[in-house]
Parts: structure tokens; sequence; C-alpha cells
């Protein structure tokens, strides 16, 4: 199973003022990945910056998009950033493919 995080807050990053919010983008990857992929396990998971979960893996990599101001909403697959901002299904097809062989 391959894990998809979508890191973001609810405040919309000021540098991506007019993109869609993180939660639209959260939303908008899970429908389009699992349209794209119906035969492959996918776990979407949601990661308020500012609020993360107890998990240290995904704690650390929250204080990350914070401390070395990345373009939220950030997807990670699988522990490794693979877009930033506005994120394009381009690249994220892409990560996903290369975890799939």
């Amino acid at each position: 199973m391959i894990e998809i995080c979508v890191y973001g807050a609810d405040m919309i990053c000021a540098s991506c003022v007019g993109a869609p919010s993180s939660k639209d983008t959260y939303e908008w990857l899970q429908a389009a990945v699992s349209r794209k992929y119906p035969n492959d396990s996918f776990k979407f998971v949601y990661v308020d910056i500012f609020h993360p979960p107890e998990d240290e893996e995904k704690r650390q990599l929250a204080q990350k998009v914070i401390d070395e101001d990345l373009f939220y909403p950030v997807v990670v697959i699988d522990g490794e950033i693979v877009d930033e901002g506005n994120p394009k299904l381009k690249n994220i097809y892409k990560a996903i493919e290369k975890r799939a062989k």
C-alpha cells in the first residue's frame, strides 16, 4: 500500500494565493489518484502542519514544512516530498509509478 500524505493548513500559503486550499487539494488528489489507479491500494492522510498527529515521522515533516518555508500543500508519498504549492498530477503519478514497480 502506498501512503500519500498532504501536509497543509486551513490558512492558504501566502505565496499560493489563488490556489486551492490544502484540504481541497487533498480531496482532489484522492479522487484523481483513485480514478487513475483503481486497482491499487492507497492510504490517504491529511496532516495539519500546525496540529500534527502523534506519529513522530509526520510531526517532523510538518515541522520541516514550517521551518523551511515550503509552499503548502506539500505532497509526500511514502515519506518522500514529491511536490509542493500547487501540485502537478504528472509529478505525483511519476512518484506512484516508481513505487508500484
